[in-house]
């Protein structure tokens, strides 16, 4: 009789085992994709002004974060809205923080010399925060509130400088 119950034991624990394997294996391969609705991951990150900022810094105040490279046509088209977007919306409690997935810190940093972006930038050339979010095209934005969520999405570029973009904008303050 006590090999049946060691048996039993032995086999509830193989269960329990397979059980979490499958778990860790099926959560380490699933694709993440942050959606409208959605807690953002959070994130740390050094700005190419030296700052080191999480999602969480940000408390208080909308974030806006867009994710883009250099070597992305419609990205580049959509820099000189978001620029003009950041301007005028700095004061109502918007930030935008640029994350850039380029690779080559040299072509980067002389593009950034030249392109006179005025909201923070950083640069994350291995897409570690981006693939938490789940993008792989470009740009992509998430527009975050205050408490962490997703509020708003695009894939693609965004005319920022739109009344329809604004006013959905404004209507998260």
């Amino acid at each position: 009789m006590p090999n049946n119950k060691t048996e039993r034991l032995l086999l509830a624990l193989i269960v329990i085992c397979s059980a979490a394997l499958v778990f860790v294996i099926y959560d380490g391969i699933r694709e993440r994709n942050v959606v409208v609705g959605d807690t953002a991951p959070n994130f740390r990150i050094t700005t190419d002004k030296g700052k080191t900022v999480t999602r969480s810094d940000f408390g208080g105040k909308l974030l806006v974060l867009n994710f883009w490279a250099t070597w992305c046509p419609p990205c580049i088209d959509e820099i000189p809205s978001l620029n003009e977007f950041q301007r005028q919306m700095a004061d109502s409690g918007v930030v935008v923080l640029g994350i850039s997935q380029d690779k080559n810190e040299r072509a980067y940093k002389r593009f950034m010399e030249r392109t006179g972006i005025v909201f923070e930038t950083a640069r994350d050339p291995e897409a570690n925060i981006s693939a938490e979010y789940g993008t792989f095209k470009y740009p992509e934005t998430y527009v975050i509130d205050s408490t962490g969520k997703v509020r708003q999405k695009y894939i693609g570029p965004v005319y920022w400088l739109d009344p329809k973009v604004i006013s959905s904008i404004k209507a998260l303050l």
